[in-house]
């Protein structure tokens, strides 16, 4: 059992005791960051004069060998250290001597454990937010290509008023901006450096904590040593923000469920995405969208943990928060693979026009615009409403759609019915006459195209 801490002590740590303390399983997933730390805390070191240039180069040297060699698969990370600062320490000294018995030098594991965290999550950040920047850019690409591909418009589940597929995907391109845009505040609020805040109460050693910030990109030391060692709410705000990015994806994945059903039609999801049946030949399931439709509740699972893990701690470091990794670890892969997941998928889904522009005509969805219609003819609007909710049901009751009407009924309800009626409640008038900023029509569309890719051409870089 390689240990950093046994002088105090006079038995040996129960076996069963140990394995439950050690976190060595899953925090060794942190071994890069653990030694990207150790490097730079050695560097500063060696600027106040703690270590020699030639100790810092043995440590340097040691560090970057154990990294390759953990790497190369010729160096195994083994339950036999505690965890993965017990690790890196015991193996550099094995290794380099005495000199690496000086790392720990003005640090403690939990000011190292919170650099090593953050250094992790940091990186999880930038990768996701790489991620969803490729799922714009493909809705970006759909509402470019379906400016006039009609369809319908829900609400309660119900056709309520047409629009079109450019229209639809423009509300997840709204959702997946603000996700990016949080992405990019958790990144700057967090991104700074614990390191240097020792267990609890910071060092006696002149450490020059703005230098080791700056080593490893922060925008400066934290400023309070019992907060550094003590504070997750980067993690938990992360895990937040992958919560909503995947309530996201599944109510996005909740409609390409409907939408590839027998009954709607509107798309066929990729074979490449898609799986069969075991017994029933003529299946082809939507398993991906399933998939990260039921893994989202994984994701809500990771936040909760630990936010009633770190409801009761009192300041500053206790152990209760080593249980910050292995939820955390998932949710972070989970959301990352289905965001991938889910932009593959759309990437390749076939959208069926001819069957979403019939389903708008079919569905009454351009009943408000035979009221509006009225309106125009000096109609009050209640009165108007009433009017075209008789038409609605006369057509019901004959199985036609508003279009389908003869001029002839249209007088036998109202006698301010002209031939015009047609061409106002055509889907693409009732599309094209809607080009308030935000509205379906092509007009406010192409507005919002425009807008979309100057916000991709500033964010590209980030």
């Amino acid at each position: 059992m390689a240990q950093l801490w046994g002088g105090r002590f006079t038995k040996e740590t129960d076996k069963l005791v140990y394995n439950f303390n050690a976190s060595i399983n899953f925090d060794k997933r942190l071994y890069r960051h653990d030694m990207e730390g150790s490097i730079a805390h050695a560097k500063m070191l060696a600027s106040i004069g703690i270590l020699t240039e030639e100790e810092l180069d043995q440590i340097q040297t040691g560090i970057e060998g154990i990294l390759e060699d953990v790497e190369n698969g010729s160096l195994e990370i083994t339950e036999e250290y505690e965890d993965i600062h017990s690790f890196v320490e015991a193996v550099l000294t094995d290794r380099i001597g005495d000199a690496g018995k000086k790392l720990h030098t003005g640090r403690s594991r939990n000011d190292q454990v919170a650099l090593d965290m953050k250094l992790y999550t940091r990186d999880e950040i930038v990768a996701v937010r790489t991620e969803i920047y490729h799922l714009l850019e493909t809705c970006q690409n759909l509402m470019e290509k379906n400016l006039y591909t009609a369809m319908p418009g829900f609400t309660h589940l119900q056709k309520a008023q047409p629009l079109t597929l450019a229209h639809h995907i423009g509300a997840y391109m709204e959702m997946f901006k603000r996700d990016y845009s949080r992405l990019t505040d958790i990144y700057a609020r967090m991104n700074y450096c614990p390191l240097g805040s020792g267990a609890l109460a910071g060092t006696t050693y002149p450490l020059d904590r703005e230098m080791t910030a700056s080593l490893l990109g922060f925008y400066g030391p934290t400023l309070n040593s019992m907060d550094s060692v003590s504070d997750r709410d980067y993690v938990i705000e992360f895990l937040s923000a992958l919560s909503l990015i995947m309530m996201h994806l599944s109510r996005f994945c909740e409609e390409i469920i409907l939408w590839n059903s027998n009954e709607y039609g509107f798309v066929e999801i990729d074979d490449t995405y898609s799986t069969g049946s075991s017994i029933m030949p003529q299946k082809k399931n939507p398993d991906i969208a399933e998939l990260v439709r039921g893994k989202t509740g994984r994701v809500y699972g990771a936040l909760l943990s630990l936010l009633t893990t770190m409801k009761g701690l009192p300041l500053a470091y206790n152990k209760d928060m080593q249980e910050d990794k292995e939820l955390t670890f998932d949710a972070y892969d989970t959301a990352k693979g289905c965001i991938v997941l889910f932009n593959g998928m759309l990437k390749t889904m076939s959208f069926h026009p001819e069957v979403m522009e019939k389903s708008a005509a079919n569905g009454f969805t351009n009943a408000t615009d035979a009221a509006d219609y009225l309106v125009g003819k000096g109609v009050p609007f209640r009165d108007a409403h009433t009017i075209v909710g008789q038409l609605v049901l006369h057509c019901i009751d004959k199985g036609i759609s508003l279009d389908e009407m003869s001029l002839e009924e249209y007088k036998a309800i109202s006698p301010v019915f002209e031939e015009d009626i047609y061409d106002a409640i055509a889907i693409a008038t009732c599309i094209k006459r809607r080009n308030t900023i935000g509205a379906p029509g092509p007009e406010a569309m192409m507005r919002v195209i425009s807008l979309n890719q100057r916000w991709l051409e500033e964010n590209q870089d980030k």
